[in-house]
């Protein structure tokens, strides 16, 4: 499963979600204005940017909305 710490706001975290939402592939969403989300984002990323994907099953993460999209393509 995927986690994914956004920002409603964010145009580049609209783009990972609305992939996402459109192939039909669940993911948590993480909003960082949450202070305990941040706090864990930037535990596991070392940044404060979004968007960001953790996926729990490779314990994988990385920042930049084409990268994550690429990264989930590459998944399906």
């Amino acid at each position: 499963m995927f986690d994914l710490y956004v920002l409603e706001t964010c145009p580049y975290c609209r783009k990972v979600m609305d992939f996402l939402e459109k192939n039909n592939i669940q993911y948590n969403k993480k909003n960082i204005s949450d202070k305990d989300n941040r706090e864990l984002m930037i535990k596991l990323g070392g940044y404060e940017q979004v968007p960001y994907l953790y996926d729990n099953e490779r314990n994988t993460g990385m920042y930049e909305s084409d990268d994550i999209i690429k990264y989930i393509e590459s998944r399906l």
